[in-house]
């Protein structure tokens, strides 16, 4: 392999991992904190509101779900076999689980908290994702 070849790899890493994300951190609170609350305002009738949150924030899980393992590839790929001793492996690990667990208990009637609570383990897992180096940075 040639040294420009692994700018390369590294170069498209990076931009993976940054928007990858920029979509599904942005996407989670965008939809949770702003968008929801917004037609709340706007006066929409909360059975309509409902109705929406029902569809985007499944919507708006599994695509956190893709592209934190499209992420979790990409740090392994960075790091190797240290992967599983990061924060960000740690936290993307953590965000999968939520995944899981928030689909899982769709099955379920009256686990409506519970998928909220998943939700919002999502979205917090990202923020401090944010907070965090890229993967070829540190």
């Amino acid at each position: 392999m040639t040294a420009g070849a692994g700018r390369t790899t590294l170069h498209g890493g990076r931009i993976a991992w940054q928007l990858t994300q920029t979509l599904w951190v942005g996407g989670v609170w965008v939809t949770h904190f702003v968008l929801m609350p917004a037609l709340e305002q706007f006066g929409m009738a909360p059975m309509l509101v409902n109705a929406i949150a029902d569809f985007m924030r499944p919507l708006m899980v599994g695509f956190a779900g893709v592209c934190a393992l499209l992420q979790l590839l990409v740090i392994g790929v960075a790091l190797g076999k240290r992967i599983w001793r990061d924060l960000r492996s740690q936290l993307l690990l953590l965000v999968l689980v939520s995944v899981g667990a928030v689909f899982g208990l769709r099955q379920f009637s009256g686990t409506e908290y519970l998928q909220i609570f998943g939700y919002l383990i999502i979205a917090f897992a990202g923020l401090v994702l944010v907070l965090q180096p890229r993967p070829d940075e540190g």
